[in-house]
């Protein structure tokens, strides 16, 4: 023993009696012999002094006879009169209609075990008795025996299957905690993508991001994108993603339909995701005595508008913009310059790119968004590709896995205009697959901006 069964004292070789409680160690029995009931690939020899009945051999080389379901054999009914078959399977799910039991990762496979309707004999209520209550029928005294189950509109565990998920976001049954919404969010809009994954090493997911299409006045495509990441040493870091995301968003979709250039309306939007991450700081004085070493919430922002011929970016903080031209035999280029200490020292001409980027300083950010920042400066950039490509609007939870352009594009499927949802779950997946160190976000536009309706295949 290498504890004592009262206290649990640490014991050592030899001991006879606990040096925490006295414990006479000699009344304890010895450990039962442990002999395994189930063998892999082998045969559990039998206890000693029980005669075990020997198997019915199959094929005469000491196999046991298969096992056989309930259904595969015949039967009779109590007066020897064959059993009627069993009733047949439900008809197939017509085209278009909801089917259940289809993984996501195979939408057209149909469940591997369908449903069957019930039999009408189990589930009819036997009819009422003059002067007498109504009896139950046998599908209520069936559920007295049955275990319990949630509720068709309650939330079940993903990990169970079975329990119900309380309002704390844990299962009844197993305790698992459930994904939160924000862990893993995809969304399409006409031909722009975007998918966000919390990563592999944090407890929540602070990105956030906004895509939409709509129309100029003269009736030409436009295709928006935001992304957001949020300052994790800063207070409440994923509101203020989600804030800037939905205001930024909704600030573009609204003033490009009435004739604003993109480019100020790329201006104007990070000038309203700034005020609703602002927003975020105003709160009681009470708050502040109770938390006073808290800071203001704060995020990043970058963008990117696509036309029929034009290409706009916007940014604060250090989340990024690529080109990846459709022709992979043209260079990709990046299209943001990052507001980050590693940036300016590569400005400034005092370290190299790869030197300022292995400095442990390097990811420290010199703009955002809050109330907190020292002066806002949006940055704005115009573009006129000449020819066909996607636009890759990411956090650095992305591209510290592919940072130059040329790797970048090279993570990229060659497919991602015509299929940007699928490209965008490429991308996360080789930031997962590098390490997921941090939240992934990102965000693709074909360019140029196709014809509303056309979207991803």
């Amino acid at each position: 023993m290498s504890k004592c069964p009262s206290c649990e004292e640490p014991l050592e070789s030899g001991d006879r009696f606990c040096g925490a409680c006295g414990y006479d160690l000699s009344a304890v029995p010895a450990r039962p012999v442990d002999s395994p009931t189930l063998a892999i690939h082998g045969v559990v020899p039998a206890p000693e002094g029980v005669d075990w009945p020997v198997a019915r051999d199959s094929d005469g080389h000491g196999h046991p006879a298969p096992v056989h379901a309930a259904a595969e054999l015949p039967g009779t009914d109590s007066g020897g009169s064959p059993l009627p078959p069993p009733p047949p399977a439900a008809p197939a799910v017509a085209a278009g209609a909801p089917a259940s039991g289809v993984r996501f990762d195979r939408p057209g496979e149909p469940d591997e075990y369908p449903l069957q309707a019930p039999d009408p004999r189990l589930t009819a209520e036997p009819a009422p008795v003059p002067g007498q209550p109504p009896a139950p029928g046998p599908a209520a005294a069936a559920g007295q025996f049955a275990p319990a189950g949630p509720a068709a509109a309650e939330k079940v565990c993903v990990a169970c299957r079975a329990g119900r998920v309380d309002d704390d976001g844990y299962c009844e049954n197993c305790g698992h905690a459930q994904p939160r919404e924000r862990d893993h969010m995809e969304q399409e809009s006409g031909p722009v993508a975007a998918v966000s994954d919390r990563g592999l090493r944090h407890h929540r997911n602070e990105d956030a991001f906004s895509v939409g299409c709509t129309a100029l006045p003269d009736g030409a495509p436009a295709s928006v994108a935001i992304v957001c990441d949020g300052v994790s040493s800063a207070t409440r870091p994923d509101d203020a993603s989600l804030a800037a995301s939905r205001a930024a968003g909704e600030s573009l979709l609204g003033a490009l339909p009435r004739g604003t250039h993109p480019q100020q309306a790329m201006h104007d939007a990070i000038l309203a995701a700034s005020q609703a991450v602002n927003a975020l700081a105003e709160e009681p004085a009470t708050a502040r005595e109770q938390a006073p070493h808290q800071n203001a919430p704060a995020c990043t922002l970058v963008g990117a508008v696509v036309t029929a011929g034009l290409l706009v970016v916007g940014w604060v903080g250090d989340s990024r913009v690529y080109w990846v031209p459709a022709d992979r035999t043209t260079p990709p280029a990046r299209l943001t310059e990052d507001d980050s200490w590693a940036a300016q020292m590569v400005a400034a001409g005092l370290m190299s790119e790869a030197e300022a980027y292995a400095d442990e300083r390097a990811h420290a950010i010199t703009g955002w968004l809050g109330a907190d920042a020292y002066e806002l400066e949006p940055h704005t950039a115009s573009f006129k590709p000449d020819r066909a490509g996607v636009v890759v609007v990411c956090t650095d939870g992305l591209w510290n896995y592919a940072e130059s352009a040329e790797e970048m594009a090279e993570a990229m499927p060659p497919d991602a205009a015509a299929r940007p949802l699928h490209g965008a779950r490429v991308l996360v997946g080789h930031a997962l697959d590098g390490g997921g160190h941090d939240n992934v976000t990102v965000a693709l536009l074909p360019f140029p901006a196709p014809s509303q309706g056309a979207g991803s295949a």
